[in-house]
């Protein structure tokens, strides 16, 4: 997400971790936080402390480091971080969304974003082929395997030129769509073309990697998260943007039916839509009123007029609100096609059986946003065609024991979801049920948003990153049906 990051105040090394390391001991602060206040079974106990200083997690559990960016310390000596083993470079920095998917002889094929802008500190390696811009010299992805045990192989570039890859999403064919966060333009801060795509990586075939091409159908906005319905082709996406808030759009192929890949769309293939919600026949501008689990609204979609944003974002070509010279979001624009939907901060976005779950990481009237919170969750029903929010995270002043600012999410195959948070306070892992519960599952010690949670193909093990300093682990336990 594009927050401000602070600095970290842990640091520690890979040499100290080893592989599978224990955890124990017990955590003082409250382990589990509800959106109500009932109890729930969706948690899996109390944290205990991590003597590693990386990740508190419950009992049984154990993780791997995979793969760690930035020079570290561990009581104060320096120990070097990863390389890549195509080119011996540091791994990159800023790991954020991933997708796993099967390697051959068991374990997983990762492929990484990693949301670096024009202050990066390792930025992904430029690498002949796969480059989309060569004056793009920070964003990509990387693209890490993961034997059975869930040990580190191998970690080398996918995709390089890009700019803020922040999260994306996986395709019924088994590749990942890595999407970039940004607006910037060709002749803006070095780069030398427009960006703002969504761009198709295969994770076991570098060949199909060579020439990258913006999947330009899709829009050029600052892209989130993705998904792709099996069954119709369509595409999902959310964007998470200010002045104004963002819009959930859809881009519906030409013909219907299950694709093999997006590589070779045309810029103007299909038709790329934003979400229009409405409740009781009554138009509704922006989700962030909402805090009643079960609230279900009605959706339809109005067309993008421009989806290139040649010359005004997309976003901007709907009606909105702009500051008055008191600071607050009163003065009315028109745009082309109309009133739309917004939100703040829509952030994570992941396929289920008949539709999707996505949230908003927070709301506050000073970002333009109608009303208060910390996060919300929606289930979009595709064939139905309504959304309905599943759960909500009231603001509180102690972020340390509450949920808040829900950032990348999962399926959980083991039931509910797994969220990633990026909020003030301590970040956590948190498991949330389909009734609206929440626990918290890893505490992470580092003072760093959690980011790309997702489960391997066999349900095992659960892939997360720690953004700062950059860590990739793999997360094994005592996975249980809930």
């Amino acid at each position: 997400m594009t927050l401000p990051h602070v600095p970290r105040r842990s640091l520690f090394s890979l040499a100290a971790l080893g592989a599978g390391a224990g955890i124990a001991g017990s955590l003082s602060l409250p382990s589990v936080a509800h959106a109500d206040s009932r109890d729930h079974s969706i948690g899996y106990g109390p944290l205990v402390v991590d003597p590693k200083g990386l990740i508190d997690l419950p009992a049984g559990f154990s993780y791997n480091v995979l793969a760690i960016s930035n020079a570290v310390l561990a009581n104060g000596v320096a120990v070097a971080p990863t390389t890549l083993t195509d080119g011996g470079e540091n791994s990159p920095s800023r790991y954020d969304g991933s997708g796993s998917f099967p390697r051959r002889g068991g374990g997983a094929v990762l492929v990484q974003n990693h949301e670096n802008g024009t202050t990066a500190v390792f930025p992904v390696p430029h690498r002949s082929g796969i480059t989309y811009d060569s004056g793009a010299a920070w964003g990509g992805t990387t693209t890490l395997s993961v034997d059975r045990n869930g040990h580190r192989v191998s970690e080398i570039v996918s995709l390089s030129g890009t700019i803020s890859n922040c999260a994306g999403g996986v395709t019924p064919w088994n590749t990942w769509l890595t999407c970039e966060e940004t607006e910037i333009k060709a002749g803006e801060s070095g780069a030398t073309k427009n960006h703002g795509y969504v761009f198709e990586v295969d994770p076991h075939d570098q060949r199909r990697n060579a020439d990258p091409q913006p999947i330009k159908a899709f829009g050029r906005y600052p892209h989130e998260a993705m998904v792709v319905d099996p069954s119709s082709g369509c595409t999902y996406g959310t964007e998470d943007a200010g002045s104004p808030n963002g819009l959930l759009y859809r881009w519906t192929p030409d013909r219907h039916g299950r694709s093999r890949g997006f590589r070779d769309l045309g810029p103007t293939a299909g038709t790329l839509e934003a979400m229009y919600c409405t409740k009781s026949g009554a138009f509704v501008p922006d989700l962030s009123v909402f805090s009643q689990l079960g609230t279900t609204l009605d959706v339809t979609w109005v067309k993008v007029p421009d989806r290139d944003a040649a010359s005004i974002s997309t976003r901007k070509q709907f009606d909105y609100l702009t500051k008055d010279t008191t600071g607050a979001y009163t003065v009315p624009v028109a745009g082309p096609a109309g009133p739309i939907t917004r939100s703040r901060k829509l952030e994570g976005a992941w396929w289920s059986r008949g539709g999707f779950y996505f949230d908003a990481s927070y709301a506050r009237p000073s970002d333009g946003s109608a009303s208060t919170h910390d996060g919300q969750i929606w289930f979009f029903d595709v064939s139905r065609q309504k959304i309905r929010l599943i759960a909500y995270f009231p603001a509180t002043a102690d972020q340390d024991v509450d949920v808040d600012g829900p950032d990348n999410l999962t399926v959980n195959p083991h039931g509910g979801l797994v969220i990633c948070e990026d909020g003030d306070g301590v970040n956590h892992l948190v498991t949330v049920g389909l009734d609206g519960s929440s626990a918290f599952f890893g505490r992470n010690r580092n003072d760093s948003e959690f980011t790309g949670a997702n489960f391997s193909p066999d349900g095992r093990t659960l892939f997360a990153n720690s953004q700062e300093p950059g860590v990739v682990f793999a997360i094994a336990g005592p996975w249980r049906r809930s």
